[in-house]
């Protein structure tokens, strides 16, 4: 079963009416069996981070970091320090949106047994919902690749600025994952700070990069919860990356129905039980409403 938002020259009052019959069909798609989210970048679109691949996303004109590069070459680790440092204020001046609240209500109503998120921006957890699993981490956190230190990334973003002056003062693009759109030669002479605790070791956004794995115990967590689900609730991702295309996968695998809300197609779509293409925030809060979340 699927849902398109509506024709855009029928008006905004189509696109309302599309919402609501949209937001109906999922409701009682999802009434009397609680449902694990699984949540992409589109939901965060709304609070002004952009994402790749939807209707509001554009195209990076830099190639993202991979694990191997970061911790292999200065100049790389620096090149993504810099458009990081950049970047960081985008991530962490941005407030949860509606789509967010209305997940958070779900879960509290009992419509939601839990959230994993592909997202690494933490507007999930900054709406209330409890537990969320940060499938690939999170970026107000950094670690240390030599001690395992956990820290907050206000602390480092300070020293940045302080090794750094006026560095970022200059406006840029902003990806996705918070990374910015530098020209390299900005990057050439940015100055990165070791981790504070063992005075040495290599300090990582506490997020999964490109070439790196996501934790086993963490991917486990996510299998029991979407093993233990009545419905897997797609939000927001094209589910292009296998890291959550999987969990769609097994669902399918185990009989476990599946609805997509997103702005555009997905690699899940074929296994879809219904496809909502309606903008995630005024559709998930007409869904709270009508389950009396």
């Amino acid at each position: 079963m699927t849902a398109a938002a509506a024709d855009p020259a029928t008006g905004t009052a189509a696109t309302e009416d599309a919402v609501r019959g949209g937001a109906d069909v999922l409701a009682r798609f999802l009434s009397g069996r609680p449902a694990a989210v699984l949540s992409g970048a589109g939901l965060s679109t709304e609070s002004g981070i952009p994402d790749y691949r939807g209707v509001t996303g554009r195209q990076r004109r830099t190639t993202p970091m991979t694990y191997q590069e970061f911790t292999g070459d200065e100049a790389s680790r620096r090149r993504y320090w810099a458009r990081s440092h950049v970047g960081w204020q985008a991530i962490a001046h941005a407030r949860p949106n509606t789509g967010h609240h209305a997940v958070t209500r779900l879960v509290r109503a009992g419509a939601v047994s839990g959230v994993i998120t592909q997202n690494v921006d933490g507007l999930h957890t900054a709406a209330g919902a409890p537990a969320t699993i940060d499938l690939h981490g999170r970026l107000d956190r950094v670690i240390c690749l030599g001690c395992g230190d956990l820290s907050a990334r206000t602390r480092l973003d300070d020293r940045l600025d302080a090794a750094n002056p006026g560095f970022r003062a200059s406006a840029a693009a902003i990806n996705a994952d918070g990374d910015a759109d530098l020209a390299p030669d900005r990057a050439a002479d940015f100055r990165t700070v070791p981790c504070e605790v063992c005075g040495t070791g290599m300090l990582k956004p506490d997020v999964v990069f490109f070439g790196e794995n996501v934790p086993p115990e963490r991917v486990h967590r996510c299998y029991e919860l979407v093993d233990a689900a009545s419905v897997l609730l797609v939000l927001g991702s094209s589910l292009t990356v296998m890291s959550g295309l999987r969990f769609v996968r097994r669902a399918a695998r185990a009989g476990t129905p599946i609805a997509l809300v997103n702005q555009g197609p997905t690699r899940g779509d074929a296994l879809a039980a219904l496809r909502l293409d309606l903008p995630l925030g005024p559709t998930l809060s007409a869904v709270a409403e009508a389950l009396g979340a």
